[in-house]
């Protein structure tokens, strides 16, 4: 299991920062702005987490081959010259990725600490969202979470719940895990795909 957790974990960073890179470089940032919006993309979420819950140290401080990874990857966009091409609309499908992954992972960790499912569930969403919240403020962007015009962090909440029922009722935690964080993602791109909001804007406007 430990394994298949990590395996998750390093996909989601891989996701989360290459979001946060594509938005970088679409601002023509340089080297260090593209890696440090990539990394607060990544690991801003799973830090909040571990403050929140005194885990220390640091989840990325334990696993410094994260970081490692994220400064490759920085690089790489950097000096990409076609990185600059890529359109912020991308980042859609790597964060829909990272928002499943670490929703459901900081909801499983808050679980294995203790904590009830509501609390979990919040950890969860925070896990999934701050990180992305982050890059788009600091990108001069609305985040998604405080937008009108998208289903984000409802969405990582639903997911959070969906998992722990489906451990609470199978004998397979792989399996809900599974299907708690596919959950997330494909909802969240069926929501960005048909434009499904929470709330339609009552003047008028699209």
């Amino acid at each position: 299991m430990f394994d298949i957790i990590y395996v998750l974990e390093m996909i989601g960073v891989i996701a989360f920062a290459i979001s946060g890179m594509i938005v970088a470089r679409s601002k023509n940032m340089d080297p260090v702005g593209v890696f440090t919006i990539g990394f607060i993309t990544a690991l801003g979420g799973g830090t909040l987490r571990d403050l929140m819950m005194d885990n220390h140290p640091l989840y990325w401080i334990q696993h410094q081959e994260q970081p490692i990874l994220i400064l490759a990857m920085a690089i790489i966009f950097s000096y990409w010259r076609r990185a600059h091409r890529i359109r912020e609309s991308r980042i859609v499908f790597p964060d829909a990725i990272g928002l499943g992954i670490f929703s459901i992972l900081g909801a499983q960790l808050a679980l294995d600490l203790g904590h009830s499912w509501f609390i979990a569930s919040l950890l969860g969403v925070m896990t999934g969202t701050f990180g992305g919240a982050l890059r788009d403020t600091l990108c001069n962007e609305v985040p998604f979470i405080f937008r009108k015009d998208q289903i984000y962090a409802s969405i990582s909440f639903a997911g959070c719940w969906l998992y722990f029922v489906c451990q609470w009722v199978m004998e397979s935690e792989t399996m809900a895990l599974s299907i708690g964080l596919l959950f997330i993602v494909i909802v969240r791109m069926l929501a960005v795909r048909f434009d499904i909001r929470l709330q339609r804007d009552t003047r008028g406007n699209p």
